[in-house]
């Protein structure tokens, strides 16, 4: 157990607490106040194992995993509060089960898993930052008002690079087909 990983298990361990904060008592300043602590984490383990020089497998695993496991969380309760249509959940949920059926062909093939892209961290990263703007545009307040925009921007350009990146997944699915022996690709 290296810090970088106990950071990562300790921000998967607060996606309960997160969606408990959401759904619950609707206490949606701790809920962003949660959020801001894992992505703070998110950072701060990523630098800690290079620093540390404590890169391992079990984080390469773990930190893209707590990444996803927010993300479905905060859609899933942003659903059932009327924050988010559910059709942007299903293509954004959709991605990622298209890209975990990826990985399986990948495994197949006998390759590991994808590298993460900077495509792919962009739209993390975006869609992260539009989750807890979309919380603060709750409302009929001035600042919801001006929260509202900037948080449907950062929301539709994270969800158009989340496709994107699903797309040069895919890309990337093809070429690994083409180069193992006896498999013929498109």
């Amino acid at each position: 157990m290296t810090v970088p990983n106990a950071l990562s298990v300790l921000r998967l361990l607060g996606v309960p607490l997160f969606l408990y904060l959401l759904l619950g008592p609707k206490a949606d300043g701790w809920a962003v106040v949660v959020l801001a602590l894992a992505g703070a984490s998110d950072w701060l383990d990523g630098k800690l194992a290079r620093w540390l020089d404590q890169t391992s497998r079990l984080g390469t695993l773990l930190d893209p995993a707590a990444d996803r496991l927010y993300i479905f969380a905060t859609l899933l309760a942003f659903v059932v509060r009327g924050i988010v249509p559910w059709w942007i959940a299903a293509v954004l949920v959709g991605r990622e089960a298209l890209v975990g059926v990826f990985l399986l062909v990948l495994r197949r093939f006998g390759y590991g898993p994808f590298e993460v892209s900077y495509l792919g961290k962009a739209a993390t990263f975006n869609l992260l930052y539009a989750f807890p703007v979309l919380l603060l545009a709750q409302g009929a307040s001035t600042a919801a008002q001006i929260a509202r925009p900037i948080a449907y921007a950062f929301m539709l350009w994270g969800g158009a690079l989340y496709l994107w990146s699903a797309g040069l997944y895919l890309y990337q699915l093809v070429l690994a087909a083409r180069r193992t022996p006896g498999v013929v690709a498109a």
